[in-house]
């Protein structure tokens, strides 16, 4: 986890990164939201991720309210993580990080593909304008203050 070095900050991303900016916690959240994992041991495989750092992330995770771990196969220590709401509104931010890294940081092309289920396109990021439908020019996007300013 981040220090809170910004706290004097009024910043909504570096609290957002204070509750899962670590890098174990985003490949968790890849891995529940678009690889369908859900146990431990799902994860273990999939991360090679100590148990103890895994079982760390994992509780963050549920305590934040990102995650929730519900018993299954019948053992009183098995568990199954589920996404909440919060978790599923990472998706947009994971995919866009994956489009980032597979645009600078995969020099043999994209590792994976993202493509919508029901017709087969690839799926994209896009920032656009909520008022008119306009695609943002990012050069045309400025931080005006919010309400909890």
């Amino acid at each position: 986890m981040l220090g809170r070095t910004y706290e004097g900050q009024n910043c909504s991303a570096a609290r957002a990164l204070e509750l899962v900016g670590e890098r174990w916690t985003l490949l968790i959240l890849r891995d529940v939201l678009l690889r369908h994992l859900k146990t431990f041991g799902e994860f273990r495989a999939s991360l090679g991720i100590a148990r103890n750092v895994l079982s760390a992330r994992l509780d963050h995770l549920v305590r934040e309210g990102v995650l929730q771990r519900r018993p299954y196969g019948g053992h009183a220590d098995h568990y199954e993580y589920l996404p909440t709401d919060k978790a599923t509104d990472l998706l947009p931010v994971i995919l866009a990080l994956t489009a980032w890294g597979d645009r600078w940081a995969a020099p043999q092309g994209p590792p994976v593909l993202f493509r919508h289920g029901s017709c087969g396109a690839a799926v994209e990021q896009r920032v656009e304008c909520a008022g008119c439908g306009e695609l943002a020019d990012l050069h045309q996007v400025v931080a005006v203050p919010g309400p909890g300013r």
